[in-house]
Order: C-alpha cells, then sequence, then structure tokens
C-alpha cells in the first residue's frame, strides 16, 4: 500500500469506539453483516431496460451469501424471454457479489438484479423476520397451480373502450356486458390446467371444458363478447 508523502509525515492518533456495521434483519434474528457470506434472504425486484421496452420480476432466495433459488419474470419483449432463460442458468449457485457483476444478458433483469442486491444487504427482505427463511422452492408459490407467471393484460380505447385479455385467474375468452355496455364479469380458460390435462391424456374439447370458468355477473349478461375480435 502506497501512502502519500502527508500522510506518512503524520503522527498516529489511536482510533476510538468501534461499534462495527448497523444490525439487519436477516430470517428472524439480526445480524451484523460484514462478508457476502453473511447475507441470507428471499426477495423480489424489478427492473427495466433503457428503452423501457420491457420490464423482469426477479425473485431470489439467498443462503450464507449464495443464490440458491432464482424466478425470472419477463414481459413486453421476445427477446427477454431468452435472456431469462439464460439467467436462470447462471444466477444459482453464484454469490450475490458475483450476480450483481454478471451480464444476465437483458438490461431489464440486470437492473432486477441491482434492486435486489440494494434490498437484501440493507435487510428490506420478505423473510427478514422469518425464521430460517424460506425454504428452496418458496419462489415457485407464487406461480400458482399451473407454474404460469401472474399476468393482466387490458386494452382500452377511447373510441371502443376497454378489453380484459388475460387476468390472473387466466386467458380471457368472453366478457360479459349490462343492458348499459358496461363490463360486469368475463370467462376465462386457465391455460395450465387445460395443457396439463391434455398432457395426461384428456381430450382437448374436455379438458377446455374443465378449465373454463367465469368472474362476476356472467350469467347475468344482457350481450357477450369476444374481446379479441368485437
Amino acid at each position: 500500500m502506497i501512502y502519500s508523502h502527508e500522510v506518512q509525515q503524520m503522527c498516529c492518533v489511536k482510533k476510538g469506539c468501534n461499534h462495527g456495521s448497523a444490525p439487519i434483519p436477516e430470517e428472524g434474528k439480526w445480524v451484523q453483516a460484514k462478508e457476502i457470506k453473511d447475507i441470507s434472504g428471499l426477495t423480489h425486484g424489478i427492473g427495466w431496460c433503457a428503452p423501457q421496452q420491457g420490464a423482469c420480476k426477479l425473485t431470489l432466495n439467498v443462503k450464507d451469501g449464495v443464490i440458491e433459488e432464482c424466478l425470472v419474470e419477463t414481459i413486453g419483449c421476445s427477446g427477454m424471454t431468452h435472456s431469462a432463460a439464460m439467467a436462470s442458468e447462471i444466477l444459482p449457485g453464484k454469490t450475490l457479489l458475483e450476480a450483481l457483476n454478471t451480464d444476465l444478458v437483458c438490461d431489464a433483469i440486470n437492473t432486477a438484479m441491482r434492486e435486489l442486491f440494494l434490498q437484501i444487504v440493507y435487510g428490506r427482505t420478505q423473510s427478514a423476520f422469518s425464521e430460517g427463511g424460506l425454504p428452496v422452492g418458496a419462489g415457485l408459490e407464487d406461480l400458482g397451480k399451473g407454474l404460469r407467471s401472474q399476468v393482466g393484460t387490458m386494452y382500452g380505447t377511447k373510441a371502443k373502450g376497454p378489453r380484459y385479455l388475460e387476468m390472473a385467474e387466466g386467458y380471457i375468452t368472453r366478457t360479459a356486458l349490462d343492458a348499459d355496455g358496461e363490463i360486469i364479469g368475463y370467462e376465462f380458460i386457465r391455460l395450465g390446467v387445460m395443457l396439463d390435462l391434455i398432457k395426461k391424456g384428456t381430450d382437448a374439447g374436455a379438458a377446455l371444458k374443465k378449465a373454463t370458468g367465469t368472474y362476476g355477473r356472467f350469467d347475468e349478461a344482457a350481450k357477450i363478447i369476444d374481446p379479441r375480435h368485437e
């Protein structure tokens, strides 16, 4: 280590109290984090690319500084889906610091990684006060049955009004309108459930019927429309 001439000429003054870093909450305990291995927790973060064409929701489950589990969800850009595929291979097994300084292929995923790093190292995790944290596999619970992301896709124009295309329940096939033309319910298909049934040998028509449901006052509709073609 090189010291400047000015520092070399200084006399030594003893350092006083040193309380160390402030403790942060991690998995039900308070930790004075000094090294990457001192960090644990599960949390989510959102990232976006420079042109803001797409976004990424990233979930990481970190144990002793190492990423044990990741969930990469993207929307708005076709290329991001391929980037997410690569990121899901890159992230597990890396330390937080390695992941922060690794090219995760897509700007949105890189930005999400940055936001998660800030949350985790400051103790702002979902599992901060959960004793023992959350088990590896907890990330999948966000997806629910069928292991599909919770997606909402809506479109609207001043001239023709709103169109519900996809809700958390599934792919919207028909929209129910009342006598005033306002939406009072919708019919949906649980795509994950339908595909699972088909994979198990169920006839496609029967699978479609079993995976179809309605929400709201669908049965009271004065008019039913196809939101994609009407």
